[in-house]
């Protein structure tokens, strides 16, 4: 449902994304990304009214869903789609794989009529350089590449959709940390001169992905003020180029080890970046905020231009369109914040562009199940909840708001208990049974929704968990002995 009108105005916050979707003088067109790793997704044909509502006129997907794909039918809305890593040592060993691909997710729906789906682009995989892969991926990416190529060609296709690369940032290293230096990862180095090559020969341009977050996070030298743009940075100098925030930086290592590989004229997209708003300290929508107005301030400054070459990104896409609960947090639990808009089309931001006041629409007409909560019932003996909360996270419920520095890790006892409960509530369904939690749980119409922390009701369309499924978890599974659980049990006692 709606974020209620005494938390919206806490977390409702200026954003960018109208004036990203309005530039033209220096990067050629924004986008955002789409992704549909939730168990509430947001029915296609709604999102695509979400994006057209809001001006978005370039999507780029994860995978070819053919749901999204038909939703996109008509819309004017050009879409880059992708293939799964999990599919590029199969199309990478098999032209008939290839082509039963295109056949299967693209010829169906690019044609010439009035209701085609415009797709500039496939990507080749998800990031498949990432370093946590290893080897898994990144050796079949280019052949991949090739092989969808001449499918491409026989289906008649190759003039309308072009063949990209994805990259991951840590695919680049420096011995100085600075781009003058940088080049290719060594493990991937080969794989990534056969990638280039092919985007070479076929002019097409090479996806890298940007993560000013975690670089902020990791790496010591890089200051939040360096981040977000802020004009009190401590610069940072490279031979003759001094730099003034991370993304010049980042981009430049671009350049630089395309450069030192034989590339420099390959055309670059920025596939990938945003600011989280959740699940990390300083993962807030004030922040995200900050960073995106910051970074389109500085692409429409003439102080933009690369040190090595004249052109910025031909398409930047921003992440993302919506919050996802179902991505992995291998890396962080803000993974699943990086949303402009709630898991329920809801603007996290607002934004007044110096014309009149601005704002982004929200999703409408949004089904959500009723209003009920399940929260824990204060009048029994807690001494086990804890370690229920504990196993409702390790099984179905979202509890990243709840890490250190989220929104809801500052509730007291047993409110944190409660916002455990009523996630995994929510992710069954709202089925009676899901709120039992060995007699603990109690079900309410009142919103316990506290400040920032948002108790979320799911929607009726959510892939919710089985019954059964429900059962098991609380049969077999033991509290998952993880830091991030860990530190929930610690707040919870």
């Amino acid at each position: 449902m709606p974020l209620p009108k005494s938390n919206s105005s806490l977390i409702s916050l200026s954003f960018s994304l109208l004036l990203l979707l309005s530039l033209s003088s220096n990067v050629g067109c924004i986008g955002v990304n789409w992704g549909t790793a939730s168990s509430h997704p947001l029915p296609p044909p709604k999102v695509v009214e979400l994006l057209k509502a809001n001006g978005v006129g370039k999507v780029k997907l994860l995978d070819a869903d053919p749901l999204v794909l038909q939703s996109l039918s008509g819309s004017r809305i050009r879409a880059t789609v992708g293939i799964p890593n999990t599919m590029l040592r199969s199309l990478n060993a098999s032209l008939k794989a290839a082509q039963s691909w295109v056949h299967d997710n693209l010829t169906r729906f690019v044609s010439d009529g009035a209701s085609r789906v415009l797709i500039d682009y496939v990507a080749i995989g998800d990031e498949p350089f990432l370093e946590s892969y290893g080897d898994q991926f990144h050796p079949f990416a280019a052949g991949a590449a090739a092989n969808i190529q001449t499918a491409l060609l026989k289906a008649n296709l190759a003039e309308k959709v072009k063949v990209v690369g994805t990259c991951s940032f840590d695919a680049f290293v420096s011995e100085t940390g600075l781009p003058s230096k940088a080049r290719f990862r060594p493990s991937v180095n080969r794989t990534m001169i056969e990638l280039l090559t092919f985007l070479n020969r076929h002019r097409s341009p090479f996806f890298v992905s940007l993560t000013p977050f975690q670089s902020y996070q990791n790496n010591k030298n890089i200051s939040l003020d360096f981040s977000l743009f802020r004009e009190r940075a401590r610069p940072r100098n490279d031979s003759h180029k001094t730099y003034r925030n991370s993304f010049d930086m980042s981009y430049d290592t671009i350049i630089s080890a395309l450069s030192g590989a034989g590339f420099p004229q390959t055309d670059i997209v920025i596939g990938r970046i945003g600011w989280p708003t959740d699940g990390a300290p300083n993962a807030t929508s004030s922040l995200a905020e900050e960073f995106n107005k910051g970074l389109i301030n500085h692409l429409q400054s003439s102080s933009a231009k690369s040190s090595k070459r004249q052109a910025l990104p031909m398409e930047i896409y921003i992440s993302s369109l919506l919050d996802e609960d179902n991505r992995s947090i291998a890396t962080g639990s803000f993974e699943r914040h990086w949303g402009v808009f709630t898991f329920d089309g809801q603007a996290k931001y607002q934004v007044d562009l110096g014309q009149g006041s601005k704002t982004l629409v929200n999703a409408q007409g949004v089904q959500y199940l009723s209003p009920r909560w399940c929260v824990v019932n204060n009048n029994k003996d807690l001494s086990n909840a804890a370690a229920l909360a504990s196993e409702a996270c390790a099984g179905a419920a979202d509890c990243t708001a709840a890490s250190p520095g989220g929104s809801c890790f500052n509730l007291s006892w047993p409110g944190n208990v409660s916002y455990a409960f009523n996630s995994y509530y929510q992710q069954h369904g709202q089925n009676a049974d899901s709120c039992g939690f060995s007699g603990l749980g109690l079900i309410t119409t009142v919103n316990p929704s506290i400040g920032a922390c948002r108790f979320i009701v799911g929607l009726k369309t959510s892939l919710s968990i089985s019954l059964q499924e429900s059962a098991r978890v609380f049969q077999f599974i033991p509290p998952t002995v993880t830091v991030l659980l860990w530190l929930l049990a610690e707040s919870w006692s």
